[in-house]
């Protein structure tokens, strides 16, 4: 067992991003035509992921003109060339499989603004601190950096 292990570990991609379900990501794929080979983007959310090793896969789904389209990618194939994780988003599930009955915007995924890096673990506390929700204090706070952008803009013109 531990010589199918070794042997698996050659072909295993060392820079993947560390994703889950309901992260959206972009999946850049090498698509073949004929003799020439380009790079296509397929960008959606993850309905979850499967298997372990070399023969692990994850599920992607994106709306497309109204019409739900779902890919299965290996994780570990050659012709993904790369792999964005562009939101984390907030779930409590690991196979997000209800998702093809919702439309609209009740298949909205909500957000983890701390882990997509949009605010930090301090700035969270003290809004929690202060009675009010993540998401109140993140406009209040942008607002007030708007606004003292604005003041130093000019005093640079003055």
């Amino acid at each position: 067992m531990k010589k199918v292990m070794q042997l698996e570990q050659r072909y295993m991609k060392k820079n993947l991003p560390d994703f889950k379900a309901g992260d959206t990501l972009k999946v850049h794929v090498k698509i073949k035509e004929g003799d020439k080979e380009r790079v296509q983007m397929f960008q959606g959310i993850v309905m979850g992921r499967h298997g372990g090793g070399t023969g692990a896969t994850f599920t992607v789904r994106k709306m497309s003109q109204g019409i739900g389209v779902e890919r299965v990618f290996p994780l570990h194939s050659p012709n993904i060339e790369k792999i964005e994780c562009v939101k984390v988003g907030s779930v409590r599930r690991a196979k997000l499989n209800y998702l093809r009955d919702l439309a609209g915007k009740s298949a909205r995924i909500k957000e983890k603004m701390v882990e997509s890096g949009l605010i930090t673990e301090e700035f969270l506390e003290e809004s929690l601190d202060a009675g009010r929700s993540a998401d109140e204090t993140a406009k209040i706070d942008s607002k007030v950096a708007a606004a003292e952008a604005a003041e130093e803009a000019k005093a640079a013109k003055e």
